[in-house]
């Protein structure tokens, strides 16, 4: 496929790294604007436990999918693939250059290689399946998901109770694992990617995502998620940082312990991060603050898919 003088700079890291302040400035220096691949910033309910930019620096820049969708839609990484490349393919018509910026593994992987479509499945499987997840827990879905399909069960996340309903339904609804529809070929672009991505030493994300989460606290967590209580078995809530405080909430463990694991739990979850990106041998990686080095690597991509173009 014949490339256009397009790019898509995809600015990348575990959560804490500083991404959003990377990909400002960028989106400063290049005129251009931000399309948001974090897959709980986009719901407008969740206000407090997202991290989401803040009011100034939306001003700053046009961002998109922040608070796009409702936690009652049922939105997923295939749905947003599709509605990011819809975007992207208008926006190239106003910029030569876009920042795509978040930390959500599979909306990146949605945007850059693509997933095979799923057929449609009944909803009636998926009611099914979440009654009985709400009558008999996250161990009931682990077991079902074992007995149906056991090969994908040793690689899924398995306390991901949303990742475990989906993979069920697709077995269920079409007989085949859903793993046997992901892509076996990248999708091809008629532009360039550029992939950055954030790494800041281990001991310093750490108090990064500690300091995060007590300015989160202060902010009112605690009371965003006793609003969002009632919905708490919804997909969009299936993430670190309302879990532990639904726990709380439920009488399973006191204040004290539920920060200790907010903490805990959102360290687990950076690291997590840091071990699907680092699978992908098409980013580089910077500290943060090397913003020049970030810079130069681009400029240099986009001259190299484009040698006429001068930046």
């Amino acid at each position: 496929m014949e490339k256009s003088k397009k790019t898509l700079i995809v600015v990348t890291g575990p959560t804490a790294a500083g991404k959003t302040a990377v990909a400002i400035k960028l989106a400063q220096l290049f005129k251009t604007e931000i399309i948001s691949a974090d897959s709980r910033q986009i719901f407008k309910e969740l206000a407090i436990g997202t991290a989401k930019p803040s009011t100034q620096e939306l001003a700053l820049v046009r961002h998109h999918f922040i608070d796009s969708h409702s936690i009652q839609d049922d939105y997923d990484a295939a749905q947003y693939g599709r509605d990011a490349l819809a975007l992207i393919t208008e926006l190239f018509k106003q910029h030569d250059n876009l920042i795509l910026c978040g930390g959500s593994g599979l909306y990146i992987k949605a945007v850059c290689e693509g997933f095979d479509d799923i057929p449609e499945i009944a909803e009636s499987i998926r009611a099914d399946l979440m009654r009985s997840y709400e009558l008999h827990g996250i161990e009931w879905l682990q077991q079902k998901m074992q007995e149906l399909d056991t090969e994908h069960f040793h690689t899924i996340d398995k306390k991901n109770p949303h990742r475990l309903i989906r993979a069920l339904e697709v077995r269920l609804g079409t007989g085949s694992s859903i793993a046997s529809f992901r892509t076996k070929k990248k999708m091809e672009h008629p532009f360039t990617i550029v992939k950055i991505g954030l790494e800041v030493p281990r001991e310093d994300l750490y108090q990064r995502i500690d300091k995060r989460m007590d300015t989160m606290i202060e902010q009112g967590l605690f009371e965003e998620a006793q609003s969002l209580y009632p919905n708490r078995n919804l997909q969009a809530l299936q993430t670190v940082g309302y879990q532990e405080v639904f726990d709380f909430i439920a009488g399973k463990y006191n204040k004290d312990e539920a920060i200790r694991l907010l903490k805990r739990n959102t360290r687990r979850y950076a690291k997590r991060q840091l071990t699907w990106f680092k699978r992908d041998d098409e980013i580089t990686w910077f500290a943060p603050e090397n913003f020049e080095n970030i810079v130069e690597l681009i400029r240099s991509e986009i001259s190299q898919s484009d040698p006429k173009t001068s930046l």
